[in-house]
């Protein structure tokens, strides 16, 4: 007989509000922790920024959604949706390859109104403390209401924690960049390209986020350097742009303003923007040392969800990224559901711990850097299928070849181009 647990679950982003649904599917009693007024998470946009660009200030109101405004999914609608709920929202009328924000939102508060989650969600409740005492867990909470805050404590024999990872950034450590006398901004603090009107502009990084905004901004700049640390990029204008250039690394900004890249040239800039990615931060879950944070490994976590010596009262949903996102965030949740219910039994603990540490030395053995630890390979299905085989739940076949139908095309294609092809007519 499956057994019905008080759970806990920080966060009513999409990792959270999954793991609500599958924690209810198996009868558990579910508080949700949700410090803003509504649900979402990072797709849930807001015009402001923090007062610190850089967002390094500790005494600055942190903001926690990342999105700029012209923000769209880097992965087709056909996955982007749940087992059984697939994205059907649709924009003046039609469904769009690449959805933008506000219809990914749409499309969660459809997920929630449809499957009854709101009564399980506690809005303008900031979870500040999270410690276990006596097998069980203590959440002290702070609540606003009007201008007033309440704390209070509640007990649970669970916690699952599903805050995100898109809120506290990583900055590029820079030579020379103290005496540097321009600008300075994180990707988290960018929303529309117009304070870049007219400026010459150096963004740091080759993900998703900085081919999107470096593409925007050359609307209004003057110019845009994209700089990368790989070792294979070499200094190119890139096509069908007349002021977007590639280069390597950057080597030292200088005080007169210069900016040096490794390939050998130099740009005269006036800001620099870091599309740097984003740090893991669990400031509530206090675990005596149990759970740490080291170069953004979190750990030791047994598949990225268990923490050995804690499961399973305590579990983290969504950490894992580079994947079919909301699909990973599902089978997570159907796993943690299911172990607390009793159904799926985990390993015993040294065995756990022996898996954890096989990661860690198959990562060192492949000059894998510690802050990748929690990115799957460019085969994340093999994860995938190991997490949901855990609960009897098939992998979608189809969803795995659309899923390398889409890497392989823009494999061969540049990414700035890419969404410019028909992807529909291939998915279809």
């Amino acid at each position: 007989m499956a057994r019905s647990l008080k759970v806990a679950v920080v966060g009513a982003g999409v990792s959270g509000l999954v793991t609500a649904r599958e924690l209810q599917r198996e009868g558990q009693q579910v508080v949700v922790y949700e410090k803003s007024n509504q649900i979402g998470g990072t797709w849930v946009y807001s015009p402001q920024v923090e007062s610190d660009p850089l967002s390094l200030d500790p005494k600055r109101e942190i903001v926690h959604s990342s999105l700029y405004y012209s923000l769209e999914t880097n992965l087709p609608r056909r996955l982007m949706g749940f087992s059984d709920y697939p994205f059907t929202i649709r924009k003046n009328g039609e469904l769009r390859t690449f959805p933008g924000h506000q219809e990914v939102l749409q499309f969660l508060n459809n997920f929630v109104q449809d499957f009854g989650l709101l009564d399980f969600i506690r809005f303008n409740t900031e979870v500040v403390r999270v410690e276990q005492q006596n097998d069980q867990w203590v959440v002290e909470s702070r609540r606003r209401t009007c201008d007033a805050l309440s704390s209070s404590e509640e007990i649970f024999e669970a916690v699952v924690v599903c805050n995100g990872h898109y809120t506290i950034p990583k900055v590029a450590d820079l030579p020379g960049i103290k005496s540097w006398p321009g600008k300075q901004i994180h990707s988290h603090n960018y929303r529309v390209p117009e304070p870049f009107r007219d400026q010459v502009v150096i963004v740091i990084g080759a993900g998703p986020s900085a081919m999107d905004i470096g593409q925007e901004i050359t609307k209004v700049a003057k110019e845009v350097h994209l700089s990368s640390r790989s070792p294979e990029i070499k200094v190119s204008k890139l096509e069908m742009f007349n002021n977007l250039w590639q280069h390597s690394k950057i080597e030292y900004c200088y005080e007169n303003g210069l900016v040096a890249f490794q390939d050998g040239t130099s740009v005269a800039a006036d800001i620099i923007l870091h599309c740097t990615g984003y740090k893991y931060d669990f400031y509530f879950l206090r675990t005596n040392g149990t759970v740490t944070i080291d170069d953004n490994r979190v750990g030791p976590l047994y598949k990225h969800v268990f923490p050995p010596e804690l499961a399973p009262g305590l579990s983290f949903v969504g950490l894992t990224y580079r994947a079919v996102t909301f699909f990973m965030i599902e089978v997570q949740a159907k796993w943690v559901a299911s172990v607390l219910s009793g159904k799926v039994i985990l390993p015993p603990k040294e065995e756990m711990l022996h898996d954890v540490e096989q990661h860690y030395r198959l990562m060192e053995e492949n000059r894998i850097p510690k802050h990748h630890t929690h990115r799957l390979p460019l085969d994340p299905f093999e994860y995938l299928n190991w997490v949901a085989a855990q609960v009897g739940f098939p992998v979608d076949t189809q969803l795995l070849e659309i899923y390398h139908k889409f890497f392989e095309f823009i494999c061969g294609a540049s990414w700035i181009k890419f969404r410019e092809q028909d992807v529909e007519s291939w998915i279809n």
